[in-house]
């Protein structure tokens, strides 16, 4: 009795599945590795974006950040601005989810509302909330007049004092849908069952909550924190669009620093070292999501 081996595949087909790779790996080098590559090495020198001719300064673009007055604030921006747009951002889109999981009337046409702000242009959204904030024909300040408190009515993205958190509140606005969008999700997945065996022991709605819901949107918190955290490092066009990272300094962020030292102080070295920097923050941030990713798909 004879036994059968089975014949190798020839060896041109072990290279067709890259054949049909080839063309996307190709425009992700070309628009992706190539670009994050040549950023690296010019934050290595004293390029200003333009001359064909550069020095190589080693780390002095890192160190000058160190001593940078407007790094320095552009850096604490970013952490009060990642705090103030994840925390509540997420504790009312929790909220949502919540009511709109419970029996309530038109639930699509609520949720659509509520979800609606993640998806306008961001631009549009900078425009519409910086002629709500005009000091002369604002409605905001125009609001607090007719009510009678006209002295709380100031140029709010014009003073140091108020810039920074005028612009939190359109950004908490638009960042709202999408974890109440997950959060939802994730809740109509939690087994009623849990829920029935909860209440037959007694247990009161709040320990339900806290015993049974929050450790079954547990991977559901990971993606949300994540996500929020990387895009809230990354932040660029809602600030640009409104202040322009003033009044002064009041509202720069990394990104805004980095956009104007490269392309309004022509200091392209110094400014893809910022660029660096904020890449690494963003993928230091992402590895506890995707090692914890990976551990439930592997499970």
């Amino acid at each position: 009795m004879t036994t059968l081996t089975p014949r190798r595949a020839p060896h041109s087909s072990r290279w067709r599945p890259w054949l049909f790779a080839l063309p996307a790996l190709a425009v992700y080098f070309a628009f992706l590795v190539y670009p994050a590559l040549s950023s690296l090495w010019f934050s290595f020198t004293d390029w200003d974006g333009l001359s064909p001719s550069y020095n190589v300064v080693g780390l002095d673009n890192y160190a000058r950040m160190l001593g940078d007055p407007v790094m320095l604030t552009a850096g604490r921006n970013n952490l009060l601005w990642s705090v103030v747009t994840i925390i509540i951002p997420v504790v009312i889109g929790l909220a949502l989810a919540l009511l709109l999981n419970g029996k309530v009337r038109g639930k699509p046409v609520l949720r659509l509302i509520f979800y609606m702000p993640s998806v306008l242009p961001l631009v549009s959204i900078a425009s519409i909330w910086g002629w709500l904030y005009s000091p002369e024909a604002g409605a905001i300040n125009s609001f607090l007049q007719l009510i009678g408190l006209g002295e709380l009515a100031q140029p709010w993205l014009g003073q140091d004092s108020t810039a920074l958190w005028a612009v939190m509140v359109p950004a908490v606005w638009l960042r709202t849908g999408f974890p109440m969008l997950l959060y939802l999700a994730a809740l109509q997945g939690i087994p009623g069952q849990l829920y029935e065996a909860a209440r037959v022991d007694g247990a009161s709605r709040w320990e339900q909550f806290w015993h049974v819901t929050m450790p079954g949107l547990r991977p559901t918190h990971y993606i949300v924190l994540a996500l929020s955290l990387i895009d809230s490092f990354k932040v660029f066009d809602m600030i640009y669009a409104m202040t322009y990272g003033g009044p002064g300094t009041a509202t720069q962020v990394m990104g805004t620093w980095m956009y104007a030292n490269v392309f309004q102080y022509y200091q392209a070295g110094y400014g893809t070292a910022i660029a660096v920097v904020i890449t690494l923050v963003a993928i230091a941030v992402g590895i506890p999501y995707v090692r914890s990713q990976t551990r439930e798909n592997s499970a």
